[in-house]
């Protein structure tokens, strides 16, 4: 099955208020397998959304109205993966985007081309977890359901993730006590042809630990200067919990 043929069935909403990106980039996607709409602005997406949940948005974050960053709050950690899309183009802009939750980040204009590689990139993540052993991780009373893509707390909460931060999660989990360097992370966690940087990287880690600060004190995330991150917490898997992950 060609990558077309199995992405055939699978959604995208673009969001922007410049008619002209808009239809390039709905004709390009629509030419690779996708089903492809566009909307002009975060009310005429709310109501596409209403009519059929997305598999992936790729929103622009300067429109009339409600801006990208605002939709981007709203949704993330219980909306679809958001591809996010800039003119401003500033290091800046990309922090933010990825502290909100957006799963990857485009200059615009961006070449066609390369937002259909992020955005199989990101498509593919969910199906590739689903793919791996192990459908549960547990560690220091936390849960990570693999399949389920769902973070639980000790005391039964449900923690939302983004994209990005489950699968920089799974990163860690799958590795206790081994140095990660940001390359390895960045690899694994947003794919090797993402473009970003060091700085991303610390603020995906800070909002990481936020979410994993259960009152304990615990630091699970440990960073080792000039070298990279490691996860110090043993880790096993559901099905057999007494052997670490090694």
């Amino acid at each position: 099955m060609t990558p077309m043929q199995a992405d055939a069935a699978l959604h995208i909403l673009v969001v922007d208020d410049d008619p002209g990106i808009r239809e390039v980039l709905c004709d390009y996607l629509i030419q690779h397998g996708y089903d492809a709409v566009g909307a002009a602005s975060a009310a005429e997406m709310d109501r596409a959304v209403a009519r059929r949940a997305p598999d992936l948005i790729v929103l622009d974050l300067m429109m009339p109205g409600e801006d990208g960053l605002s939709v981007c709050r709203r949704l993330a950690g219980k909306g679809p993966p958001i591809v996010m899309l800039s003119a401003m183009g500033e290091d800046t802009d990309r922090i933010i985007g990825l502290e909100l939750g957006a799963d990857d980040y485009l200059p615009k204009p961006c070449n066609p081309r390369e937002l259909l590689a992020r955005v199989r990139a990101v498509l593919r993540r969910p199906r590739e977890e689903a793919a791996a052993e192990g459908p549960t991780l547990t560690f220091a009373g936390w849960r990570l359901n693999l399949l389920r893509r769902e973070l639980t707390r000790p005391d039964g909460r449900a923690v939302a993730l983004s994209a990005g931060e489950f699968a920089l999660l799974r990163a860690f989990a799958e590795r206790p006590g081994r140095l990660l360097t940001r390359d390895q992370l960045l690899e694994r966690a947003r794919g090797a042809d993402a473009d970003i940087f060091d700085r991303a990287m610390d603020v995906q880690i800070s909002r990481l630990r936020k979410k994993l600060d259960d009152g304990s004190g615990v630091q699970m995330i440990q960073t080792l200067r000039g070298e990279g991150y490691m996860f110090d917490v043993r880790v096993a898997r559901c099905h057999d919990p007494i052997r670490g992950v090694a």
